[in-house]
């Protein structure tokens, strides 16, 4: 039997799974899909139409799938998509996506969100990501697989951050980080690749090299755009992970900070 708290409030439409629990004194709206062993504290709004995967912790005083703060929202029965195995901690604020964009705001697995972040309509979170107190992505925001943002990072709307990339404390990101890139600033600038995480991920020396090589051609060798682009083609025949840069590159819109 699902666990909720008496003081809690369930509109009739939700779909809450068996062994749910939800603390005292939530909300949860109409059109909400919570899937198994996921746990809700005290506190919590959840509006809808949102799904929610299984086993996910969510924190006292989060407030998510509320509308988007957009001035163009009209209602519009857009979506919030969470997957499986997410930590969101206290005063989280995850918004739901416009009909200007895909209409959803869409977060992975795995990922570890703490206190005061907010996810605002239309973001795409990968999953494994690590946002740290009070980190905030603006609309439109895409954060790939591996991110780690320090504490209140700023990140502009649009932008695009790629896997593994790392921003320090107090980052303010306006234009879009590559692949394993480490950033830090106001605005944001490259300092280097994030050596430490792909350690801990199991790169090897090998692998962690090439990229520090293909960060050079992107960073230090004085190229334009399209010639580094160019010699990072012939490094990806030879070093597979750097392919993931230049796919990146390939679909940034809002130009690399470099």
């Amino acid at each position: 039997m699902s666990k909720i708290h008496p003081s809690a409030i369930v509109d009739p439409s939700a779909r809450i799974a068996d062994d749910v629990e939800i603390g005292p004194f939530c909300v949860i709206g109409a059109n909400v899909e919570i899937a198994a062993g996921t746990r809700i504290g005290a506190h919590v709004v959840i509006n809808g139409p949102t799904r929610i995967g299984r086993d996910n912790r969510i924190h006292a005083f989060a407030a998510v799938g509320g509308d988007p703060q957009d001035k163009k929202f009209a209602d519009e029965a857009t979506l919030l998509e969470i997957g499986d195995r997410n930590t969101i901690r206290e005063f989280v604020t995850i918004n739901r996506g416009t009909v200007q964009d895909g209409g959803i705001t869409r977060i992975g697995d795995d990922n570890w969100i703490m206190a005061y972040v907010h996810i605002a309509h239309d973001c795409v979170v990968g999953s494994n990501t690590i946002f740290a107190n009070a980190a905030s992505l603006a609309g439109h925001v895409k954060v790939d697989d591996w991110v780690i943002l320090g504490g209140f990072t700023l990140v502009h709307q649009f932008c695009q951050i790629g896997a593994h990339a790392f921003t320090s404390m107090g980052a303010i990101v306006n234009r879009d980080v590559p692949p394993y890139v480490t950033v830090a600033g106001n605005f944001a600038e490259p300092k280097g690749i994030n050596s430490e995480g792909l350690k801990r991920r199991g790169y090897s020396s090998e692998r962690i090299m090439d990229i520090k090589r293909a960060y050079k051609t992107l960073y230090k060798s004085g190229l334009p755009l399209a010639e580094a682009r160019s010699e990072l083609a012939n490094a990806a025949r030879e070093a597979p992970d750097v392919q993931l840069m230049l796919d990146f590159i390939a679909r940034s819109e809002r130009s690399l900070i470099r």
